[in-house]
């Protein structure tokens, strides 16, 4: 009988905790769906991060990859509050850097194969 009651306060415990959570979070003025994308797109960024660091030349079907994805992370970022996010404000910049170089290389590309 006490395992149960044991059971059942660590339960509710646990209830309380991610409701003052949701509280915190909706307090802050971020949606509970942008703040859950923002946590994926954290992840993600790390990724992009390594990936940025150790391939120079992409592929093309990897480049369109690496631009959609980092795409969706722009836009997870751009929901939430800067504060939320300023230590990894270095690997968002090289992304984000990594990202505009493959902007400018495609738009080269294909400037030339189009005749301007």
């Amino acid at each position: 009988m006490t395992i149960f009651t044991i059971i059942y306060i660590l339960i509710f415990i646990i209830f309380v905790l991610v409701a003052y959570a949701v509280l915190q979070i909706k307090l802050f003025g971020i949606k509970i769906k942008d703040f859950w994308t923002f946590i994926e797109a954290n992840q993600m960024l790390d990724k992009l991060y390594k990936f940025a660091k150790q391939y120079e030349n992409m592929s093309s079907q990897e480049q369109i990859i690496y631009l959609t994805e980092a795409e969706k992370i722009f836009k997870a970022f751009d929901n939430v509050p800067d504060e939320l996010w300023e230590e990894e404000y270095e690997k968002y910049r090289e992304v984000l850097k990594k990202y505009k170089d493959i902007k400018m290389l495609r738009w080269v590309s294909t400037s030339n194969r189009s005749g301007f």
